[in-house]
């Protein structure tokens, strides 16, 4: 069995900058190089990006589908798990990891935030939405750095 320094969930939005993207890829390479097990919803935008990131540097990121098919995950997912539960598979991402991690996005990222937060997980928030009890980062390397510290609480 592979072991995983932690298990991380990336949500996001699909239409985003593409300053943004390149910072998300960037984040994902660096998630892959501490050994965390990676989530993300398997789409374009942001999840696309992470999976991207975590491909380049060898690591492995699962995603979770909103629809039936395995194959409407994009290319760069490690493992996709078609749900067919559309939008309500946000749950399932969020349960899945030790920390949860908003990268911009919009309403769909908004329920992933309160899953991670209603189950007492953090949150830390790259340029996403501000809400009460979420860590707010604004540069890559702080983003990581709050990620390992919560890890080790």
């Amino acid at each position: 069995m592979i072991k995983f320094n932690g298990r991380i969930a990336v949500f996001g939005g699909r239409d985003i900058t593409e300053s943004i993207y390149n910072d998300t890829v960037e984040i994902g390479r660096q998630m892959a190089r501490e050994n965390w097990l990676v989530f993300c919803g398997g789409g374009e935008g942001v999840m696309e990006a992470i999976a991207k990131g975590v491909s380049e540097e060898n690591g492995v990121c699962i995603g979770i589908l909103k629809d039936k098919e395995y194959n409407t995950g994009n290319k760069f997912l490690s493992v996709p798990i078609a749900t067919g539960m559309d939008i309500s598979r946000n749950a399932m991402i969020s349960y899945n990891c030790d920390v949860g991690v908003a990268i911009s996005g919009a309403y769909g990222t908004l329920s992933e935030i309160a899953y991670t937060l209603a189950q007492d997980k953090p949150l830390i928030a790259y340029k996403s939405w501000d809400i009460k009890n979420s860590i707010q980062v604004d540069s890559i390397s702080t983003l990581i750095g709050e990620i390992k510290n919560c890890l080790i609480q």
